[in-house]
């Protein structure tokens, strides 16, 4: 989004990355880097200096808010009387039962100092901000929990992509392709295993020919000491047990972001073999399952898919394919 908005002349900006992204190269622009997808005390550190940084700023002066998904754990600064351990804590059980991140979001920005609109409040500056979308029905009050949000006349937001934006853009891809596609009927949502199954039910109707193409955020209900994975990986794993033995039909989930949980991947391939040639490697997807250790499991069979940090995060992403005999 910084590399974008370049061509404006900037009297100084601020740019917060996640630890190990790319560093870009731009005139007076101060970049940080803080931790994500779990907020530490670099996402503090990051926080008090957007709040200094915004402080600078005056009535006649105008401040251009970037704002994509993934902001909630990197600008992370608990509220009054509540130490970062007990609000990732609080986070953390929230996460493990499932929710959602609009559910998550929400409770981040009732344990927050800067979230819901707490950071726009700390200046009296005109705010501009604009947005990127990883929440179903793009309420730009809870991507990233809306720090920049605060209702104030004369400022102005507005969503310029969301995950939607990716799924036609991939639609029109496909056709340009040869391919006819088709967007599923609904956001991906829920348990990942099991959408990963009723999004491979869907793509086993398909005709020779046609891509199925979708879009949103699943949950992971984790266990006490989960291992190496993410949405996608468990996503791909439930796709890959729904059409076992089948010979026409590929899957891959990935999430935008490049980073899917834990895994360093951005997510995985799967099709009708998936599961057998992880059993003859001596793997039980079962037991990956359990364990939330879904990573080794696709890395022995050669089918992760690895780019590195994409730059952007409006949520998760799937495709399926159905082959010409």
């Amino acid at each position: 989004m910084m590399e974008g908005a370049r061509s404006i002349a900037w009297h100084k900006g601020l740019a917060i990355l996640p630890r190990g992204y790319p560093r870009p190269r731009l005139a007076r622009i101060h970049v940080l880097t803080a931790s994500h997808p779990l907020p530490d005390d670099s996402s503090v550190r990051a926080a008090e200096a957007a709040l200094a940084f915004f402080a600078e700023f005056g009535p006649e002066d105008l401040i251009l808010c970037l704002i994509s998904g993934g902001t909630s754990s990197l600008l992370a600064k608990p509220r009054p009387g509540l130490t970062l351990a007990a609000k990732r804590a609080a986070i953390r059980r929230l996460a493990s039962s499932g929710a959602s991140i609009v559910e998550l979001n929400r409770l981040r920005s009732r344990l927050s100092a800067v979230k819901a609109g707490k950071l726009g409040r700390s200046t009296s500056a005109r705010i501009v901000s604009l947005v990127l979308s990883d929440v179903p029905g793009d309420d730009p009050a809870l991507v990233g929990s809306g720090p920049t949000v605060r209702g104030r006349k004369g400022d102005r937001t507005r969503v310029i992509a969301s995950n939607r934006t990716g799924q036609l853009a991939s639609a029109a891809e496909a056709a340009q392709r040869g391919f006819a596609p088709r967007l599923f009927r609904r956001g991906l949502s829920g348990e990942a295993f099991d959408e990963g199954r009723r999004f491979a039910r869907a793509a086993a109707r398909l005709a020779p020919g046609h891509v199925l193409i979708a879009g949103g955020e699943t949950t992971v209900t984790l266990s006490d000491h989960p291992g190496k994975g993410g949405r996608s990986l468990e996503f791909a794993l439930g796709a890959a047990e729904e059409i076992r033995g089948t010979r026409d039909i590929a899957i891959l989930a990935a999430g935008s972001d490049g980073m899917d949980g834990n895994s360093g991947a951005a997510g995985a391939f799967a099709n009708g073999a998936s599961i057998e040639r992880s059993r003859a490697l001596g793997i039980d997807p079962g037991l990956s399952l359990a364990l939330h250790d879904t990573e080794p499991l696709f890395r022995r069979l050669g089918d992760l898919l690895i780019t590195g940090p994409s730059g952007t995060n409006v949520g998760d992403w799937a495709w399926a394919l159905k082959t010409r005999r």
